[in-house]
């Protein structure tokens, strides 16, 4: 298996005068430009005494100019530790404290809301918005940056050239990246992911998803995630793809403006942008009484559901070979309608932990409901009596797995069976063929008064369903089925109703939900939300919120 370093400076020398980075609207780095300031880094790193296996943390929005420090980062052999812009100050700094970061990389703003002093291991910290230094330990590390093209020059007097570019990759083993799950600041759990955690996920995604230049990308979701930044930088990068970033979590009017424009080769994303999508764009036209008759006539609805699909990836720039989905499953009815448009998707499996790819099927062999099935180099199991009828947690191991957690001892050594299977929390079944189904979560399913299992989410799937419903929250109440839901108000408003009719409908909306569920898994209430559910960086609902 070929080494992503390898992979990456050999596009680098291919391309160098080609675009790598661009912010959506702003600022560009070639592969040549990119590569010159990753060595600039190094030699700043080196005369600040910052040495291999160092910290490097990084908390920015995303941009062009953080993909680069990433990899001044990760191409020096420094760990790098991605930090969420969205977590709070305190968190940050006591993340970076924890990582025992030596370097940070950091927006203007967010530094000047933190206190240099909760960070006391820190020696440089540098402006992701411009690179200049907003701290240094000693006037020796100043210098330095002061002396830059002094010394970037006295090392490379001819210039530096595509043919000087030479990134390490006899590190396979070596600790590349801490990618913290939450912004706790009691016992954070680090996930320490080795070089070949992130060698088996790109070799994996190039072989299987293949890039070569000319391919364009949008970026948006949050490089801090593994998921993005494996999937959206790294994986991408080294295939020659150039990335667009749109910076903070776009509204869906520039969002569409930028696919129309950079025209991306597949989207990455999660189900609920999708089903968002779906249920604002598409199924009101489903839904018209004309539609349903004609979505029913054969031929007729071939030629409907070619035109849906033909709007939906014009939509995406025009040029969509991909739609790839992870961090939840999708919604069965959209995944239904999703078929008939036949439309480019698939749904993969993973986690942080798994750096973070586990499962994934090509859309053309991928079974609806599943999430593909286990990747090269990765094993996966069901810790049950009878895996393909019987629900259990779903273990893996591999080379794509992570080492452990940073400084916690105590949940490394439960995050894995005796046996050295990394158990993951989640519950499902593998078939015959190896499609993995996931039923849900071990800590959210509620065992019912009768002994049955119910997994939240399948009720869930039904209750978001609903016309009126964005999205929900099954919890157990002293034994009782409660739906939390968020409600549609812009709908609601546009249909004309009022307090009384709307407890009318939701009525019905219970009794429509309950004949679709077994008896054990029927509502007994459903209760509103004045605000939508707070969620994940990966877009999960933070359930334990609401319980």
């Amino acid at each position: 298996m070929q080494h992503y370093l390898s992979l990456l400076q050999n596009t680098v020398q291919e391309h160098w005068n080609d675009h790598a980075l661009c912010n959506y609207k702003g600022e560009t780095f070639t592969f040549g430009e990119f590569a010159t300031k990753l060595e600039r880094f190094h030699i700043l790193f080196e005369k600040a005494g910052i040495q291999k296996g160092d910290k490097v943390a990084l908390c920015a929005k995303n941009c062009a100019r953080w993909a680069v420090a990433f990899f001044a980062s990760n191409t020096y052999e420094t760990v790098t530790v991605p930090i969420l812009a969205d977590f709070t100050s305190d968190s940050i700094a006591s993340l970076v404290d924890h990582s025992d970061a030596k370097v940070f990389f950091v927006d203007e703003d967010k530094w000047n809301k933190l206190n240099p002093e909760t960070m006391p291991q820190l020696q440089l910290v540098i402006s992701v918005d411009t690179f200049a230094p907003l701290y240094c330990a000693n006037a020796e590390i100043k210098a330095a940056y002061d002396n830059l093209d002094a010394l970037f020059n006295e090392k490379w007097p001819d210039g530096y050239g595509k043919d000087d570019v030479k990134f390490p990759i006899e590190n396979w083993d070596d600790l590349s990246i801490i990618n913290y799950t939450s912004g706790t600041t009691s016992a954070p759990k680090g996930v320490m992911l080795p070089y070949a955690s992130t060698c088996t996920n790109v070799v994996f995604g190039q072989s299987r998803i293949p890039t070569h230049f000319g391919y364009t990308l949008v970026s948006m979701l949050p490089l801090a995630h593994v998921y993005g930044l494996m999937f959206e930088l790294i994986y991408p990068l080294c295939g020659g793809v150039c990335i667009y970033f749109l910076g903070k979590s776009p509204s869906p009017k520039i969002l569409l403006a930028a696919m129309a424009e950079v025209k991306p080769y597949s989207v990455m994303t999660v189900p609920l942008v999708m089903e968002k999508i779906f249920k604002s764009s598409v199924l009101p036209t489903l839904n018209k009484p004309a539609m349903k008759i004609l979505t029913k006539i054969p031929i007729i609805n071939g030629i409907i559901f070619k035109k849906i699909h033909d709007k939906l990836i014009e939509a995406f720039g025009g040029k969509i070979d991909w739609i790839i989905m992870g961090g939840a499953p999708l919604n069965p009815t959209v995944e239904y309608w999703f078929r008939k448009f036949k439309l480019p998707y698939t749904v993969g499996y993973g986690m942080t932990e798994a750096g973070p790819l586990m499962a994934y099927e090509d859309w053309r062999k991928f079974v609806p409901g599943s999430c593909g099935k286990s990747v090269d180099r990765c094993e996966v199991r069901i810790d049950s009596e009878d895996q393909q009828h019987v629900a259990g947690e779903i273990e893996a191991r591999g080379m794509n797995l992570m080492v452990g957690y940073y400084k916690n001892e105590v949940a490394t050594k439960a995050a894995f069976t005796e046996d050295g299977w990394m158990k993951t929390g989640d519950l499902g079944v593998i078939d015959a063929d190896g499609n993995i189904f996931i039923r849900g979560r071990s800590k959210n399913m509620i065992l019912s008064s009768n002994g049955q299992n119910i997994y939240p989410e399948e009720v869930e799937a039904v209750v978001n369903n609903q016309p009126y419903v964005l999205e929900s929250v099954v919890v157990d109440r002293a034994s009782k089925l409660v739906a939390l839901v968020y409600l549609d108000a812009e709908k609601i408003k546009a249909d004309g109703l009022d307090a009384e009719a709307l407890s009318i409908k939701m009525e019905e909306m219970q009794a429509l939900i309950n004949k679709k569920m077994p008896s054990y898994s029927k509502l007994t209430k459903i209760e509103t939300v004045d605000q939508p559910f707070e969620k994940t960086p990966k877009m999960s609902i933070k359930r334990f919120l609401y319980k």
